[in-house]
């Protein structure tokens, strides 16, 4: 990784800004920005001195900052990465596989399950269904460049997915193709902290932070079309909440 925009810093010694603050604040735009791309590596701490005319331990620190911010993350034996970060905006309903690509990433599943059973009391809550209504249970890690983001678990009646093999990376893009697109959603969205299982397959520590996110969608006549409960990474996904007076 080069410089980048960072190849014209000059900090400003007669600040009463650290110098530490001003080149992390730098970093941070360039990653704001997109100068650089999620998951690529960033200069060492001793390069960045060298090219930047700054000492070690302004570099250091500065590098410590934007990882507490969650900007870079840091891989042992490694090097420290630019990480990876999806902002979901609350007010557009789009899929996880659409935002990704608006965004740049690459966006992929790993499949745990895909099978059809019979609905249990909270989904036959959840989705309006008769009990024991056949439904189609899908179980998956969502990535975005190679890097599990979130572990999700959906759950669609089967009179619009009759098959679940069927389904590829994007759960709407297959909803579309069948004519059961989802046009509205409610969402609800809590802290929680990762249990041993979910700690595994995020490959994050157990009780670390994670997003809870329970999703309802529903088809322009008004019936459940997909229950959704995603638990996503909270230092790799935020989301954004636009309010107006």
């Amino acid at each position: 990784m080069s410089a980048g925009p960072l190849a014209g810093f000059r900090p400003d010694p007669a600040s009463l800004t650290p110098l530490y603050v001003q080149l992390a604040n730098q970093l941070a735009r360039g990653i704001a920005d997109g100068d650089w791309h999620p998951n690529t590596a960033l200069p060492s701490e001793r390069m960045l001195a060298e090219m930047l005319s700054i000492s070690r331990v302004t570099a250091r620190k500065a590098i410590a900052i934007l990882c507490e911010r969650g900007l870079l993350t840091r891989r042992h034996g490694s090097g420290t990465y630019i990480t990876p970060k999806l902002e979901q905006p609350l007010s557009r309903l789009t899929s996880f596989s659409e935002e990704l690509s608006q965004r740049g990433f690459a966006a992929g599943s790993r499949w745990l399950a895909r099978e059809l059973g019979a609905a249990a009391p909270f989904e036959v809550l959840a989705l309006g269904l008769s009990p024991n209504a056949p439904v189609a249970r899908l179980k998956r890690l969502r990535t975005a460049d190679e890097v599990v983001m979130a572990i999700e678990t959906s759950t669609i009646p089967a009179l619009y997915m009759p098959d679940p093999q069927g389904v590829q990376d994007s759960l709407y893009g297959y909803l579309e193709a069948h004519g059961h697109v989802p046009v509205r959603a409610l969402q609800h969205i809590k802290a929680i902290n990762a249990s041993a299982s979910q700690a595994g397959l995020a490959g994050i520590a157990p009780g670390a932070a994670m997003l809870h996110i329970t999703r309802v969608s529903y088809l322009e006549n008004g019936a459940a079309v997909e229950l959704t409960h995603s638990y996503c990474r909270s230092d790799y996904y935020t989301f954004v909440a636009e309010s107006r007076r």
